[in-house]
């Protein structure tokens, strides 16, 4: 299924907008309409968020009635895009998160409910027969409120983003004490810092990373181990390639050529999607996540994953959190530079502290920020970084 609105269907439903504020009754209203999307019962959905942009007609048409969801991406860079998310595959992720996690629960809703990961945890949630506990948002992430609702509502479940986790463990106390009850916390929408996750396990927290999109319905990678149903290959040169029954039927709006025929149909039905992430397989087995394919920088002729020399800055005392991008160089095509946010960090100790492991790929700028630029669900927003070293160009 590769055009989800063909001209003349044979069976179609309606698309309706449902907005969130942040509020719990907002996301409550989103779970209810999701959830009668999903049994058949009612319109697809279309969620949006504070501030978006009202959607367009083309999003608004008519689906075939398969679908039960139309959810807007949020990347690192580039303009979203609306994933066309049929019933099956948002049942089948919630299905395969349970048989990995354990028996269905109660989650606690701390992210956006109009990003996928917000509305997975509502559907799974009511797919429980126990609708989710919900955060109030409006004021932003408080590691307070996350203590009192956890404590409150005894979820099993949660997913938060990695800057989430990071405040959580800050502030101890109530808040570390709620986030080690629940039986799974899901982490993902953003690489985390392993100093991080080894400290959050360190106090007992039940972590499991996760990987995927929105195309994926969400996270289908845990722990680098893809759900039951999942298929995960690499192409000759990395690229990550998902399938099973959790890969969306496709996009709609306005999109390339190039990125409606990143979804493939095998020849007994089962969809896939050809990401724009690089992987490798680690030693154990396990699926390591390198990043995106557009975000590598070539440099002097030598391409850099950025992933690699964050992953050296996060070693380094008193980093928690790291970006690099490439920015126009007129003799090297690209310059590799960093963004960090820590405690008394010095720029030029951090280079000569990665320099000899790295080589050329050692970033030639660091600049410490009080807090990295975000967007989406706590995704680094790479363009916003190249920006403050003065580069607007991809490299």
């Amino acid at each position: 299924m590769r055009d989800p609105s063909p001209a003349y269907p044979r069976s179609v439903r309606a698309v309706v907008t449902v907005p969130t504020d942040g509020s719990p009754d907002a996301a409550a209203r989103l779970g209810a309409t999701a959830l009668a999307a999903l049994e058949g019962d009612g319109p697809a959905v279309l969620p949006t968020g504070p501030g978006d942009p009202a959607p367009t007609d083309d999003l608004l048409a008519p689906v075939d009635d398969a679908v039960a969801a139309v959810v807007t991406t949020t990347g690192s860079t580039g303009a979203p895009k609306a994933v066309v998310l049929p019933a099956d595959a948002l049942r089948a992720s919630a299905d395969a998160t349970y048989a990995r996690l354990g028996p269905p629960g109660r989650w606690l809703l701390a992210l956006p409910a109009h990003h996928i990961a917000g509305l997975q945890v509502l559907l799974r949630s009511a797919r429980a027969g126990a609708p989710a506990a919900v955060m109030d948002l409006r004021e932003g992430f408080r590691p307070a409120a996350f203590a009192e609702t956890a404590t409150r509502c005894g979820a099993a479940y949660t997913s938060l983003v990695p800057t989430q986790l990071l405040r959580l463990l800050d502030a101890g106390g109530p808040a570390l004490d709620a986030l080690r009850t629940f039986t799974a916390v899901l982490l993902g929408g953003a690489a985390a810092d392993p100093s991080v996750l080894g400290r959050a396990r360190a106090a007992g927290v039940r972590l499991v990373t996760t990987y995927g999109m929105s195309e994926t319905c969400g996270g289908c990678v845990y722990d680098g181990r893809p759900l039951d149903g999942v298929t995960v290959t690499l192409e000759e040169d990395g690229r990550i390639r998902l399938g099973g029954a959790t890969v969306a039927a496709g996009y709609r709006g306005a999109v390339s050529d190039a990125e409606r025929a990143a979804f493939t149909d095998s020849a007994d039905g089962t969809r896939g999607f050809r990401t724009n992430d690089l992987g490798a397989w680690r030693a154990d087995g396990r699926l390591e996540v390198l990043g995106r394919a557009d975000d590598v920088i070539v440099t002097g002729g030598e391409k850099v994953a950025p992933a690699t020399v964050e992953r050296a800055l996060l070693a380094q005392a008193g980093v928690r959190e790291a970006c690099v991008v490439g920015v126009p160089d007129p003799e090297w095509g690209s310059r590799v530079v960093a963004a960090v946010v820590g405690d008394d960090l010095d720029p030029d100790a951090l280079r000569a502290a990665v320099a000899p492991g790295l080589g050329r790929a050692a970033p030639r700028s660091v600049a410490v920020l009080e807090a990295l630029p975000l967007r989406g669900i706590g995704k680094p927003d790479r363009s916003a970084v190249r920006a403050h070293f003065g580069g607007s160009e991809r490299t």
